[in-house]
């Protein structure tokens, strides 16, 4: 959904929302786990994904593998996931500062200086979670073994 109807969901969502993002362009076990955790952190899980415009400036032209509709609908069926927003700026902060979650989870590639809106999050009361890495799982790793099979 874009950011309007993100807020029409907020405004209805009940007890603590949580907000992680990424591109998510191939689904793996890390970012499986994240999401578990983001959703066990709160009561609702709200997951921002990059437009695909997004995903090209930040990885290239080749990036994403799949269309952000794609993307978002794997996301938005699994278990955990209550919304998915797609935004179009290279990073969340105005969906973020938007949609004023209660806790921001990333994974643990980030340190919460690191972590986009965690100041923001912090300044109306809530908090910053970082989710330790599954080890061996990255989608750039996933598209090197498939280029190397080629």
């Amino acid at each position: 959904m874009d950011l309007a109807s993100a807020k029409t969901w907020r405004q209805g969502a009940r007890g603590t929302v949580v907000f992680t993002n990424g591109v998510f362009d191939l689904l793996h076990p890390g970012h499986v786990d994240i999401l578990t955790a983001a959703r066990a952190a709160g009561d609702v899980l709200l997951v921002g994904i990059n437009s695909d415009d997004s995903v090209r400036r930040l990885k290239g032209p080749a990036r994403p593998v799949r269309s952000e509709a794609d993307r978002a609908f794997v996301i938005a069926a699994l278990e955990c996931v209550d919304c998915v927003v797609v935004f179009g700026e290279d990073t969340p902060l105005e969906t973020i500062t938007a949609l004023r979650p209660d806790i921001v989870v990333k994974g643990g590639d980030y340190s919460e200086d690191t972590i986009v809106g965690a100041r923001e999050v912090k300044s109306w009361g809530g908090r910053v979670v970082v989710v330790p890495l599954t080890p061996g799982h990255s989608t750039t790793s996933i598209i090197e073994k498939l280029s190397a099979k080629d």
